[in-house]
C-alpha cells in the first residue's frame, strides 16, 4: 500500500519507469455477495485512481471488477475507463457467486454482454490466477506444495484461458485483448499439441487452430518467470510484439527480474519492445 514511498524507491533502484497497479488475488472474485463485491471494487478503484493521479508518470491502473454480477461489472468497467482513466481491467479467475461453492467462469454466456463492452472500450483484460476451490482440488490432496504459483495457479488460469478460446467468444468479439501473466501460464509450450489434437480426423473442431487464436488475441507478461528458454519458446510461438515485461512485485522481488534482463538472447530492438514498447502500444501509455 506504500505506493509513493517504498514502491517508488524500489522502482528507482531497479530502473523501472512505470508500474501498472492492480488489486491482489483473489480479492473481489472471492466475495460471494454481488453487492458487497461491487462496493469493495468501487472503493478499491477509487483509492487506486487517487494514487495514480498523484504520479501518473510512474503509475497506471487496472480496474477490479465485481464479476459476480455482469451488469455491475460492466458499469464499473465503464466508470473506471471513462471517468477514472484506467488502462484496462484485471480479474482473478473465476468468481464465487451467492455462496463460496458456486462459481462462474468468464466464457459463460452471461458474460458475453460484458465482453462486448470491453471490446468497445478497446482496453485489455488481464486474467490473473487464483487457486481452485477445495472441492476442485482433489488432485492436490496431501500435496499442498503444488498450490499457488508452484503449479495450481498456472493450471487453473490456463484452463480458463482455453475455455475462452474454445467458446467462440473471439469469433464474436475479434478485437478482444487478453493478458496472461507468468509467461503465458505454460500455454505457449502446449499450443502445437493442442492444435494438432483438435485437427485429428473426426474431431468436430478440425481446422480450428489454437495456435492462431492464441497469437491473435493474447498477450503475455514475464511476471515471476524470468527464464530465457520460456521466453524464446513464447517468442517463437507468438512473436515478440505480444510479450510484456513485468516483475510480479511484491510477490516476486525486483532483483531476479533486473538480473535477467541483460541475459535475454534477443537483439536490442526486440528487448526494447518487451521492456516497454509493447506495453506502451497495448495500454496506450
Amino acid at each position: 500500500m506504500d505506493l509513493h514511498g517504498r514502491r517508488l524507491r524500489l522502482m528507482d533502484e531497479h530502473g523501472m519507469a512505470m508500474m501498472i497497479l492492480s488489486l491482489n488475488a483473489p480479492a473481489i472474485q472471492a466475495i460471494p455477495d454481488p453487492k458487497k463485491a461491487n462496493e469493495i471494487a468501487r472503493k478499491a478503484n477509487d483509492y487506486l485512481a487517487e494514487q495514480v493521479r498523484k504520479r501518473p508518470d510512474r503509475f497506471q491502473a487496472l480496474a477490479a471488477l465485481p464479476l459476480q454480477d455482469p451488469d455491475l461489472a460492466t458499469r464499473e468497467l465503464q466508470r473506471c475507463v471513462k471517468d477514472l482513466g484506467m488502462v484496462g481491467a484485471l480479474a482473478n479467475g473465476f468468481s464465487q457467486i451467492g455462496d463460496p461453492n458456486t462459481i462462474a467462469y468468464l466464457d459463460e454466456k452471461q458474460y458475453w454482454p460484458f465482453w462486448s463492452v470491453c471490446e468497445q472500450l478497446d482496453v485489455p483484460f488481464y486474467l490473473h490466477p487464483r487457486n481452485p476451490l477445495p472441492q476442485d482440488s482433489r488432485i492436490y490432496k496431501d500435496h499442498g506444495w503444488l498450490m499457488g504459483p508452484t503449479w495450481a495457479f498456472g493450471h487453473e488460469t490456463a484452463v480458463h484461458a482455453l475455455r475462452l478460446m474454445g467458446s467462440g467468444l473471439f469469433d464474436k468479439h475479434p478485437k478482444l485483448a487478453i493478458i496472461l501473466g507468468h509467461m503465458g501460464e505454460g500455454l505457449p509450450f502446449s499450443l502445437w499439441r493442442i492444435s494438432q489434437a483438435l485437427s485429428r480426423p473426426g474431431n468436430k473442431d478440425a481446422g480450428f487452430s489454437f495456435r492462431d487464436h492464441f497469437s491473435e488475441h493474447f498477450w503475455i507478461t514475464t511476471s515471476g518467470n524470468f527464464s530465457n528458454p520460456a521466453l524464446l519458446c513464447s517468442v517463437m510461438e507468438m512473436g515478440v510484439d505480444r510479450i510484456l515485461f513485468a516483475v510480479d512485485w511484491p510477490m516476486v522481488d525486483h532483483e531476479p527480474a533486473e538480473a535477467w534482463v541483460p541475459t535475454i538472447p534477443l537483439c536490442k530492438e526486440d528487448v526494447a519492445k518487451i521492456m516497454h514498447g509493447n506495453a506502451q502500444r497495448l495500454l496506450k501509455l
